[in-house]
């Protein structure tokens, strides 16, 4: 039997283009049936994700875990590599609400075969450009300005030279 991390980190690399959906729902099978469910704590642990994000995960509507009678959060093993997932898209710079659009179909399928996906990562490219244009502008006016100071204190104070 492999152990959990080796099993996560081989679903995540399965994840890339060239992913083979039969082949990533077997995996995907034998690692449920070779896990138990988990509270929110391991599940917090595994992921490296704070328990306050999975409530909010929880919250958006990203993961759903079953409530026990004592009200305790039952996670599924799948549910590792949800959160996963999440991190990857949240990394990408996307929002809970984006990534909550389209999360069940790339978990189900590649992301090519995800209609949804490309838009949101036309309309991101988009605006970290416009970002990026805009700090270029603010680097040259601080430039602008730092030579301004300068200048003007040099002028004030020639002895400083």
């Amino acid at each position: 039997m492999l152990h959990s991390k080796l099993w996560l980190r081989t679903e995540t690399n399965l994840l890339d283009s060239n992913i083979n959906v039969r082949l990533y729902n077997e995996l995907e099978t034998r690692y449920c049936e070779e896990r138990l469910p988990m509270k929110i704590g391991q599940l917090a642990k595994e992921t490296g994700v704070s328990i306050r994000s999975l409530r909010y995960y929880e919250q958006q509507g990203l993961i759903a875990p079953l409530r026990q009678a004592n009200g305790y959060r039952e996670y599924s093993p799948l549910t590792v590599h949800t959160v996963e997932t999440i991190k990857l898209y949240l990394n990408l710079g996307l929002t809970t609400e984006q990534i909550a659009g389209f999360l069940t179909c790339v978990l189900r399928n590649k992301e090519a075969f995800c209609s949804e996906v490309m838009p949101i990562y036309e309309r991101k490219l988009a605006e970290i450009e416009a970002q990026m244009l805009q700090l270029s502008q603010i680097r040259t006016n601080l430039i602008d300005r730092i030579a301004a100071v300068q200048s003007e204190t040099k002028a004030e104070n020639p002895s400083k030279e």
